[in-house]
């Protein structure tokens, strides 16, 4: 398959082996397919991203609920024509999918065209909504299951036959009876099912962020992130894979897509660690445990952190405080991990002279960080992350034209004039809005149009918009079809009978509640992608780990949490399935080294319930008792011991190669410190400084002995 008109067919440079892992688990990896077909989705692909674009600044102006069906149509005239070309099927096959496409862009138009009346008849719908919303789920169920599988449709189409058929049930799971036009109007209609809060945010937040990653990619921040990561710790011992962990962490702060970081950063990072001794296994699982965290990293991280925010209704800010320390810690433990490993096979660095110097990177990119670091200012500063989103976006827009024109200036005082009138431009907007923006992007257009030079970076420009639309397929079906049993929740409160179990157990052991939402979040993230995996799940038992006393944002941390580690839990674990190609070694055996490597996401949510300082939360005995930055001092310190004994005793190493004794001594050790109770801490403590005083000793004598 190649690309549309001047797009190549694999824009990334993947391998062989990161483009088969990428196609198996996002079928729509690949570019555009060529011939007139390719150039119409193309097309449709921009106009797209125009349209998304429009909205979000306010060019314009459109009723929310226009703008979330105009997605959701969207999304569906691109998704089955692009599946059907992916997936090489015959002509009958392509016109089925162009058919359903239309179908889908339809119920859009007819909703457009019936908007003011189905307000005024809502509740009474008439034959013809009901035959346009049966459409509409029909037709989004169908785009579910040829994107992402059958376990998602199943589970949506299960909340869907319990709307209709719940009231047959037995008590306490019945509910009191829904009329099928009831049951429609509410799912396919309004803003409580498809069109609910998660398409709201795939249809401004999400949308704008991936295109903002999509254009920073294009920028060239991957090289940069790269070459930075390499000129830090390339030399160190295990310096490959410490190069694995921190480019993955930097390449979250612009991308919250776990499965794609695995398989671009990857192909890169996956032999590299393989070529300096690390096992095949070892090496996947360290790649997938860094390119899940980027879900976790802010400012950006996943796009499940915005419909946190509008659920929870927070500024965004407070979900980037909140995960902060947690991301740090998670990207710590997994660079203590990979440093053991390389002690314990004696595995070195780099040499200096093969690596870049990253002092030089940034001296040379630095232009490229302006964007991310407008938009952490702006997100922290109190604007909208659809506005902060939109500005970093139009900055990285300018940022590449303005490259390229600047090409055609000479060396000098006229480049350098030229730069300071572009940041001027771009510093514009806070006193005029994007409109000073928007005008300088038209002019660089106009300028770089004139150079050949020019005319491709503006036609890359424009292979971003359609490239972003098309990535953004995937996440916006998920959040269109996740409405279906956020609306069974909502019509049937069928959320409050298992919230209501939940709390039950909790009363009598908040741990064994805990355990019981970590189980549902894990075992449902075995089949379905990490937002209707936080969705349904923050749904069912967030309110009630509320109602338990954990605080608000915490509770839905703890679920968000444990969505991105199914995808490193076996036996599913997609994120090491997809590193498996590139290691050539068995995604069930990856998955294994890559549960010890985020051993600390699985403990960090735990010890944040109970510590809510660790979130940067208020609450918890030990806020109480010693005030709160004595609390995240002591938290943070506290985990951080815990998560070394943990690397130590799985791994085996320390100073040297630790004994079995020594190992099981810092197992338990970690494990006390896990717990928030004083008795606890203070044993904990005691085991901490009895395993390193131990293996010390031990090892000092032993290296006396052989002096």
């Amino acid at each position: 398959m190649t690309g549309a008109p001047g797009t190549p067919n694999n824009p990334a440079g993947l391998t062989p082996e990161a483009e088969a892992a990428l196609d198996l688990h996002d079928p729509l990896a690949r570019s555009f397919p060529a011939g007139p077909e390719g150039t119409v989705l193309f097309t449709v692909a921009i106009a797209f991203s125009l349209f998304q674009l429009a909205t979000a600044a306010h060019v314009i102006d459109l009723p929310s609920q226009l703008v979330r069906t105009t997605h959701v149509g969207f999304l569906v005239l691109l998704v089955f024509p692009l599946l059907a070309a992916a997936r090489h099927r015959t002509w009958p096959w392509h016109v089925a999918a162009w058919a359903l496409a239309l179908t889908g862009f339809a119920v859009a138009i007819y909703q457009w065209i019936e908007y003011k009346e189905l307000i005024l008849r809502s509740g009474d719908p008439t034959n013809l909504d009901i035959i346009f919303g049966c459409v509409a789920l029909a037709v989004l169920f169908a785009a579910t299951y040829l994107l992402m599988g059958a376990a998602l449709p199943i589970l949506a189409g299960l909340f869907l036959a319990y709307s209709l058929l719940g009231h047959l049930l037995p008590a306490p799971l019945n509910h009191r009876g829904y009329d099928f036009s009831q049951v429609i109007d509410h799912l396919a209609y309004g803003t409580e099912g498809i069109y609910g809060v998660p398409t709201y945010v795939s249809s401004t937040y999400i949308f704008l962020f991936i295109l903002f990653g999509a254009f920073l990619e294009r920028a060239g921040m991957v090289q940069l992130f790269t070459d930075v990561s390499l000129g830090l710790v390339g030399a160190s011992k295990g310096g490959p894979a410490k190069v694995a962990v921190i480019s993955s962490g930097l390449m979250g702060t612009i991308s919250g897509s776990g499965v794609a970081n695995v398989v671009t950063t990857g192909q890169f990072t996956i032999p590299l660690m393989k070529r300096f001794g690390y096992r095949a296994a070892f090496a996947g699982g360290v790649e997938a445990t860094a390119s899940m965290g980027g879900q976790i990293m802010p400012p950006v991280m996943g796009a499940v952190a915005f419909i946190m925010a509008e659920t929870l209704d927070v500024p965004y800010s407070e979900i980037v405080k909140a995960a902060a320390i947690p991301a740090i810690l998670y990207f710590a433990a997994a660079f203590w991990m990979v440093h053991l490993e390389a002690g314990r096979r004696n595995l070195l660095g780099l040499s200096r002279d093969e690596l870049p110097s990253a002092p030089r990177a940034l001296a040379n990119g630095w232009h490229l960080i302006l964007p991310l670091a407008v938009l952490v200012y702006l997100l922290f500063s109190g604007y909208t992350p659809l506005f902060a989103g939109t500005v970093g976006l139009a900055l990285t827009v300018l940022l590449i034209l303005g490259a390229a024109a600047a090409l055609g200036l000479p060396q000098g005082v006229l480049r350098l004039i030229f730069w300071i009138g572009l940041g001027l431009a771009g510093a514009s907007f806070f006193k005029f809005g994007l409109a000073g923006v928007a005008a300088a992007i038209a002019a660089l257009i106009a300028v770089n149009l004139l150079m050949t030079s020019g005319r491709a970076t503006v036609w890359s420009a424009i292979v971003g918009l359609a490239e972003g639309a098309k990535t953004a397929l995937s996440v916006g079906i998920a959040c269109a079809i996740v409405g279906v049993i956020i609306g069974t929740m909502t019509l049937t409160g069928a959320a409050t009978t298992f919230g209501g179990y939940v709390v039950s157990v909790g009363k009598d052991s908040l741990l064994l509640s805990l355990v019981l939402t970590m189980l549902t979040s894990i075992v449902l993230g075995m089949g379905i992608p990490t937002i209707p995996n936080y969705i349904i799940t923050s749904s069912l038992a967030a309110p009630a780990l509320l109602e338990l006393g954990v605080p608000l944002i915490v509770s839905h941390m703890f679920v968000f949490y444990f969505g991105i580690l199914a995808d490193l839990t076996p036996p599913v674990a997609l994120a090491c399935f997809a590193a498996a190609p590139i290691a050539r070694e068995s995604g069930f055996r990856i998955s294994l080294e890559a549960v010890k490597i985020a051993a600390a996401g699985f403990v960090v949510p735990f010890m944040a319930v109970y510590t809510p300082a660790l979130m940067l939360q208020d609450g918890g005995p030990l806020a109480t008792a010693w005030g709160y930055p004595a609390a995240v001092v002591y938290i943070v310190i506290k985990v951080a011991i815990a998560i070394g004994l943990w690397g130590s005793a799985v791994v085996g190493y320390l100073r040297q190669p630790m004994t079995w004794s020594e190992r099981i001594l810092a197992a338990v050790a970690a494990g006390m410190l896990v717990a928030a109770l004083p008795l606890t801490d203070e044993i904990g403590f005691i085991l901490a400084a009895a395993a390193f005083a131990v293996h010390l000793w031990r090892t000092r004598r032993r290296d006396d002995t052989s002096a």
